[in-house]
């Protein structure tokens, strides 16, 4: 969980409520706020995809404190930097870490989970991302209270994460021998219509979410939204992310994973719409909590449902779900950022994403395994 805090929730997910400060200080332009948050996803594809192989089998535990080390400095580097392209080579090299952590310490988490049977903890594991972005938002909101500037975002960002790095050393053990060999990424994945079918679904989500996870932030300054507000939106994102996760699996238990994951799709892309279309502070606190409870809730649930297609390949379909979520997650904020730096304002983008939700959820409906 604090590892997952760490490289995700703040490594990956801080940019969103620093963006703003760096915006209105930096000068940057809605389009070149994108290319920086492509760049981190791009970073995250390529790191799935080199995780992909192998040739980590015994290696996961160090790779994971190697990258969760390598998150913290990444952060706090970008305190020290003000031009776009240094923020694009950061943010690619913090993106390939935190894919890292993703890959390698759930396939140890799931493993152990599955030795034990205790697969139901599996929320527990992915719960660390809503309580790092809780707790990068209660880090924002004390710093925009004593005016603070965005780079101490960063400086502080990096110093939280090397201390959840120095927990997770002291409590991180490898994956179990009897569990080695469906972790080792050798397993055969031919294709067939339901694994690409996920893998697809799980592209267009990540087209989809990248919009208010980037933006929505920058949505609540340009409404006029205060500081502190601000802050406050975004806590209610990483709470709803931490209780959601729970919630889901009982959907899902109920209505059987790809149908908990449409359900979760159009429930997300009400709240991107609200985002830009419910006015006040209504609007964007609707959007906060519906993305909070849905958007790490999508991730398990795809990833459960692309590992039961796959049982003896785990790391592999983990890198491949990963990947699939990062290329969508590349081109959305290219997308989101011209349209909206073309129309003045982030609607049409957040309307575009939107709808890019709903066709996911319908993928994953439409290639469901059928009842006996």
């Amino acid at each position: 969980m604090i590892a997952m805090a760490v490289a995700m929730g703040i490594g990956r997910f801080v940019y969103t409520p620093i963006l703003p400060g760096m915006m209105d200080e930096l000068h940057l332009s809605p389009a070149e706020a994108g290319w920086i948050a492509s760049a981190n996803y791009l970073g995250y594809l390529v790191g799935a995809l080199v995780a992909a192989g192998g040739w980590a089998q015994g290696r996961e535990r160090k790779l994971t404190l190697t990258s969760l080390a390598a998150n913290a400095l990444l952060a706090g580097l970008m305190g020290f930097c003000a031009t776009t392209h240094a923020f694009v080579i950061i943010r690619f090299l913090a993106g390939m870490a935190s894919a890292f952590v993703m890959v390698f310490m759930s396939s140890i988490v799931f493993a152990r989970l599955a030795e034990d049977r205790r697969e139901d903890l599996q929320s527990l594991h992915f719960g660390g991302v809503g309580l790092g972005i809780a707790a990068s938002a209660a880090m924002m909101a004390v710093l925009v209270s004593g005016h603070f500037g965005w780079a101490a975002g960063w400086f502080w960002s990096g110093a939280i994460s090397l201390c959840g790095l120095g927990a997770v050393a002291l409590m991180i053990g490898g994956a179990p021998a009897t569990s080695a060999r469906a972790l080792d990424g050798r397993g055969r994945l031919p294709a067939n219509r339901p694994r690409m079918g996920i893998l697809a679904a799980c592209g267009r989500f990540g087209f989809g979410s990248v919009t208010p996870a980037t933006f929505l932030i920058a949505i609540v300054r340009q409404g006029g939204g205060a500081r502190v507000f601000e802050a406050m939106v975004w806590l209610v994102t990483g709470l709803a992310a931490f209780a959601s996760l729970g919630l889901w699996q009982k959907v899902a238990g109920r209505l059987g994973l790809n149908a908990a994951y449409a359900v979760a799709c159009l429930v997300e892309a009400v709240g991107v719409a609200a985002s830009v279309a419910v006015g006040g502070s209504a609007g964007p606190l609707l959007a906060g909590l519906l993305l909070g409870g849905t958007f790490m809730a999508l991730t398990a649930l795809g990833l459960q449902a692309a590992r039961r297609l796959a049982p003896r390949a785990s790391r592999r379909i983990f890198a491949l779900m990963t990947a699939s979520f990062g290329l969508g997650q590349i081109v959305g904020p290219i997308v989101a950022g011209m349209l909206a730096q073309a129309s003045g304002s982030f609607a049409l983008a957040s309307i575009l994403a939107a709808a890019v939700l709903v066709a996911s959820g319908a993928l994953a409906w439409a290639v469901a395994p059928k009842s006996p």
